[in-house]
């Protein structure tokens, strides 16, 4: 997602956020912000340096993401929910267990056994 600069079109009434500028991080299609979100003042986008928040996985991750995927355009449910649901707890990924959950589901697993996993998710 790109990241946004703004600046306070009242600078010397603006509070600290947008006093000297502030970026903020939005979709592509969303709107620009009209108002600063700390004091309410009018704002303006401005041109910038080119900026980006870049995230990137492991090798590691990569091939088990690539292996989860597999096994689920192949109606291999079970097999991708046990890779999630086992990759999710060494690297602490709410998203992964979740995704793994629903694995669990299509694969026919019942509510019981999902509900312990999912109480697992709010530890």
């Amino acid at each position: 997602m790109p990241i946004y600069e703004y600046e306070s079109l009242i600078p010397e009434e603006g509070c600290k956020m947008c006093f000297r500028g502030f970026e903020h991080i939005q979709t592509i299609s969303s709107p620009a912000l009209t108002n600063c979100p700390g004091c309410g003042l009018p704002v303006r986008r401005i041109i910038s340096r080119c900026h980006g928040a870049i995230s990137e996985a492991s090798p590691e991750h990569q091939q088990v993401e690539a292996r989860i995927a597999h096994y689920e355009r192949e109606g291999m449910w079970s097999h991708a929910a046990e890779l999630a649901d086992k990759h999710s707890e060494r690297i602490k990924d709410p998203g992964l267990k979740t995704r793994a959950l629903d694995d669990y589901k299509k694969a026919g697993y019942s509510i019981d056994t999902l509900e312990k996993h999912a109480k697992s998710i709010e530890e």
